[in-house]
Parts: C-alpha cells; structure tokens; sequence
C-alpha cells in the first residue's frame, strides 16, 4: 500500500435543531450554535423545527452532526418537537440520518422537572435513525459536593446531554443563567470537535481507498 497523500481538513456543520416553547430553550440553542461555531472549519446552522419546510430536510440531510433541543414539558419533550421526530418518519425509512453524530440539551422551570427523561427521548430518537450520540462530557458541579457553585458548569448536574432551568417568571432575555449557557455552550464545541474528527476519520478512509 502507498503512502497516503495529504488531504486538506473538511468542513463540517451541525445543525442545532430545536423547538422552543417561550423563547428560553432558543436561547440555549444560540449557546449551542456559538461553541459549535468556535471551533475552526466547523459551520453552525440554526433550525427552528417548528418550521417543517424542505430548507430544514435538506440542512439536516447535509450536516455531519445534528444537535436536538426541546423544552420539557410534562416531563417529556415538547409537542412541537414531537411533531418534527414523526415528521422524520421518511428520512428513518431511507436511513438518511445514519451514523451522523447526534447530541441533545433541554430546559425546563424546575431544577429537576424530569429533565432526564426529556434528554433520554432524545437519545432513543437518534438511536431509531442509527445516529452516534455524543454525551455532555463534563463532571457535575454545583451541589454535587459542598464546595459547588451555582456558576459551575453542568451545575445541574447531567451526563446524556446539556440542561438549563428558566424560573417560570423571567422571560428568555434573563433566563437561562450564565452557567447554563456555558454548559450549552460546552457541547456545542463538543459536538463540533468531535464531527471533525469524524470527517477527518472519512478522508482518510477515502484516501486509502485511491492509494490501496
């Protein structure tokens, strides 16, 4: 086998597709979008999911990572988001979603609010169209041990994807905090960190695929 030639490092984008019920959840999607687009040769594209048009299908055909978000309500994922995830019922069928990267946040009023059952639907969502999760990646802070902060990141402590908590009476211009955002902000250059390498895994697989 010849040497491989070099290749020039591809560009990759995430797709940061979320619905938000008030506003808050958006806010934490923007923190998403500004880690992802932090990180060099990496493109963060925005998607409102309330919005089923073929500009979103073909974003999401075209990104190397797709970040869900949804609001939990009830302890679950929103409606609105829920409309989306069985409106990609033809994109399962053809396996168009497959071995993409997936990662997921959400928010909710309460500190807790079953926020965990919202993140693990989003989890079995990406896993039914065969995708490749990719976990939060940070220890818990704040009250997990007695010397915590509120300004820790993960202060809400999470481990399957990023989690905020906007109190109920401030609006999406105050809520959520600082470290929520940052938290958010955490996975979206995880996210893209990681599609590089994934992208980076695929050129050299084509490149020794010439040169074998």
């Amino acid at each position: 086998m010849s040497a491989v030639p070099g290749f020039a490092i591809p560009p990759v984008t995430v797709v940061i597709a979320h619905h938000s019920g008030y506003g808050h959840t958006a806010r934490q999607a923007a923190a998403v979008a500004e880690g992802a687009a932090s990180v060099p040769r990496a493109h963060a594209d925005l998607r409102d999911v309330s919005t089923l048009d073929e500009s979103l299908w073909s974003a999401l055909d075209a990104a190397e990572a797709i970040v869900f978000g949804s609001p939990t309500y009830m302890g679950a994922t929103s409606a609105g988001f829920q409309r989306f995830a069985e409106a990609s019922a033809p994109v399962w069928a053809a396996r168009g979603w497959q071995d993409k990267l997936a990662a997921g946040f959400t928010n909710s009023a309460g500190v807790n609010g079953n926020k965990d059952n919202a993140l693990l639907s989003l989890t079995v969502f990406a896993a039914q169209h065969g995708m490749t999760w990719v976990p939060l990646g940070l220890a818990p802070g704040w009250i997990y041990s007695s010397g915590g902060s509120p300004e820790d990141l993960n202060r809400l402590g999470g481990f399957v994807g990023a989690m905020a908590q906007s109190p109920s009476d401030l609006g999406p211009d105050e809520a959520p905090g600082t470290s929520d955002l940052l938290t958010a902000r955490h996975l979206g250059e995880r996210v893209a960190r990681a599609a590089l390498r994934q992208a980076l895994g695929r050129a050299a697989e084509r490149a020794l695929a010439v040169t074998a």
